[in-house]
């Protein structure tokens, strides 16, 4: 039994390290043609400003191909310009969650969240984006733009807001 110890631990190191080389991977496959002809025919709808209709093809290549990362990052850019931040942040994660190195999901999604407020975690997008980044970036300079805008305006609390409270006189009803 001593005798194979040894064998036995170095097979389960190489074992250990070969199994977990493709963990953490963005998952790479080819996107369907017919999913990806539909984000292109939502990309040219949606520039004619026909916003439902671009979501409707969107979610159709998303039906047809789940994988297809485009149609996740266009709906969320739909979902951003109608001021529904939240839903694009959610969008662009399924995104991320496909490939965790795309640069345009992470700043698309490091301007929702300086749209909801969360400025301190599109800071934590834009470290991600520039280590990702060797070289410069122009969506970088997107999110740094978004970031200071954020941290110019004044923020405001309740307290801040001096409210009077009134109340209307109660009238009796015959």
């Amino acid at each position: 039994m001593m005798r194979f110890t040894p064998a036995a631990i170095a097979l389960s190191l190489a074992l250990a390290t070969v199994s977990s080389t493709g963990i953490g991977q963005p998952i790479t496959y080819a996107v369907d043609p017919v999913s990806q002809a539909l984000v292109d025919e939502g990309s040219s709808v949606q520039q004619t400003g026909k916003l439902d209709d671009a979501i409707g093809l969107y979610e159709a290549a998303l039906a047809v191909d789940p994988g297809n990362r485009s149609a996740y990052i266009a709906l969320a850019q739909i979902a951003s310009a109608q001021g529904l931040p939240g839903k694009a942040i959610r969008l662009y994660r399924e995104a991320l969650r496909l490939d965790p190195n795309d640069v345009a999901a992470l700043v698309g999604q490091g301007e929702a969240m300086v749209q909801r407020g969360a400025v301190e975690k599109a800071r934590r997008n834009l470290v991600r984006i520039e280590a990702i980044c060797t070289t410069a970036c122009t969506e970088t300079e997107r999110l740094v733009a978004a970031i200071d805008e954020a941290a110019a305006k004044p923020v405001l609390s309740a307290e801040a807001v001096a409210s009077t409270p009134t109340v209307a006189p109660v009238t009796e009803q015959p």
